[in-house]
C-alpha cells in the first residue's frame, strides 16, 4: 500500500471535522523553481483599438477580474475585453469567436476585432453573482465540432450542476441537462455525438448524448469516494484521446484514470509527478500535458510541475514556480502555456511558457488570475 493510500483515512477524518467543503485543498508549500529563466523581455505595446488581432496570440480567462486578455506569447498582455464577472474557461471556434463561461452568463467575443458581441444569461438560477472558487455560474465550456452548439457546465452552489446547451447562431439557451456537482470541465467527442461533463464534487463524468440529451453517469474515483465533499482526491479536468475516444483524467500525480465512455469501465495507469493535478491538454503528437499544483499538505507530495506524458506512458516532469491551473499547446506542439491563476490560494497574474523540447521555462505577465487559456 503506497503512502497516500495509508494516509487517506486519517486525512479524510480530519477534513470531515474541518469547515472546508468541496475542497481542492492545498497548504502553503515552498515553490520548486524550474529551469533558469532569461531576463524578462520589454513589455508589449497595447494593440491599437482598430488593428486586427494578429495570429498566434493567447487568450486567457481572467478569473480575478471581469476580462479576457490577449497575450503576446513573447512579451505579454496587449489588450483586454470586459466579459462578465469571474470568467473561468473559454472555447474558441474556427470563426474566431470565443465563448467564455463567466458568473453572469456566457460571453461571446469576436477575437479578430476584440469586441464582446453578446452575453447570454444562464437559464438556471445560480444565486448571487460572486467571485471565488465556489461561485455559481459557468465553469467548463466546449464547442461542438461544427461550431453549432456551445456546451457550458453551470455550477449551482449547494446542489448538482447542469449542462446548458447554447445555439451559437441564435445565441440562446436551448436545453438544460442535469449533471454532477461543480462541473469543472466539459469535453466533446471527436464526432460530436457525446458531451462529457466532469463533476468534481460528485466523483463522476456525465455522458450526455448530443441528440436526445440523455445521460449516463460514470463514477471516476480511483481512490474511492470516502470523505465526500471534504476529499481532494476528486476529478478535475479531462482530455479525449483521439486514437480511441477514451477520457484521460489524472489524479495526484500517481494515477491516470482511463475511462471508456462506451462501457463505463475505468483502467488506472501509474503516474510519477506526485502532486495535486488540475488542467490537461493533448498535443497533436499524442503527448498528454498535466498541470501539477503542488502538495495538498506539507510532506505529502512534491511541488508544482508540468507532466509531459508520452503515448507509451513515459513521463518527463518540468518543475514550475508556484501553483498553476490550466494549459494549452502551441500549434507546432513545441511550447506549452500554463496559466498561473489557480482556483485556490497561491495564484499569480501570469503564464509560464514551457519549451517542450528542452524543459526551459519563463514567466510571462498576463491578465488577472488567468485560468482558462487558448491559442488563437
Amino acid at each position: 500500500m503506497n503512502r497516500r493510500a495509508r494516509d487517506t483515512r486519517t486525512v479524510l477524518v480530519a477534513l470531515a471535522a474541518a469547515t472546508l467543503l468541496a475542497a481542492c485543498t492545498r497548504d502553503a508549500t515552498p515553490a520548486t523553481p524550474g529551469a533558469a529563466s532569461p531576463p524578462a523581455p520589454p513589455a508589449a505595446s497595447p494593440l491599437p483599438a482598430t488593428a486586427p488581432t494578429p495570429p498566434g496570440l493567447l487568450l486567457t480567462a481572467d478569473f480575478g477580474a471581469d476580462t479576457v486578455t490577449f497575450v503576446d506569447p513573447e512579451r505579454g498582455a496587449v489588450a483586454s475585453v470586459a466579459v462578465g464577472r469571474a470568467p473561468y474557461a473559454l472555447a474558441v471556434g474556427a470563426d474566431g469567436r470565443a465563448w467564455v463561461a463567466t458568473a453572469e452568463g456566457v460571453a461571446v467575443v469576436d477575437t479578430r476585432t476584440r469586441v464582446r458581441v453578446a452575453r447570454i444569461p444562464y437559464r438556471t438560477a445560480t444565486g448571487p453573482v460572486t467571485d471565488g472558487e465556489y461561485r455559481g455560474g459557468g465553469m467548463g465550456i466546449a464547442l461542438s465540432p461544427d461550431g453549432a452548439r456551445a456546451y457550458v457546465g453551470v455550477n449551482v452552489p449547494g446542489t448538482t450542476g447542469v449542462l446548458e446547451v447554447l445555439d451559437t447562431t441564435s445565441r440562446e439557451v436551448t436545453a438544460v441537462v442535469p449533471v454532477g456537482r461543480r462541473p469543472f470541465d466539459v469535453d466533446v467527442s471527436r464526432d460530436g455525438t457525446e458531451v462529457y461533463v466532469t463533476g468534481h464534487d460528485s466523483f463522476d463524468v456525465t455522458v450526455v448524448a448530443a441528440g436526445p440529451l440523455s445521460t449516463r453517469r460514470i463514477e471516476v474515483a480511483p481512490y474511492g469516494t470516502e470523505g465526500g465533499l471534504g476529499s481532494w482526491l476528486k476529478p478535475h479536468y479531462a482530455a479525449v484521446r483521439p486514437s480511441d475516444g477514451k477520457l484521460l483524467l489524472p489524479f495526484e500525480g500517481e494515477r491516470l484514470a482511463v475511462v471508456d465512455p462506451r462501457t463505463g469501465r475505468t483502467a488506472v495507469e501509474p503516474m510519477t509527478a506526485d502532486t495535486h493535478q488540475h488542467g490537461v491538454a493533448l498535443a497533436a503528437d499524442g503527448r498528454l500535458l498535466v498541470v501539477g499544483t503542488g502538495a495538498v499538505r506539507p510532506g505529502d507530495g512534491k511541488g508544482p510541475s508540468l507532466t509531459v506524458r508520452s503515448p507509451d506512458g513515459t513521463e518527463r516532469i518540468v518543475p514550475l514556480e508556484g501553483p498553476h491551473e490550466d494549459v494549452a499547446v502551441s500549434r507546432d506542439g513545441r511550447t506549452a502555456y500554463v496559466t498561473g491563476g489557480y482556483t485556490r490560494d497561491g495564484h499569480w497574474n501570469g503564464i509560464t511558457v514551457v519549451d517542450l523540447d528542452t524543459g526551459a521555462t519563463r514567466r510571462l505577465p498576463a491578465g488577472t488570475r488567468p485560468l482558462g487559456v487558448a491559442v488563437l
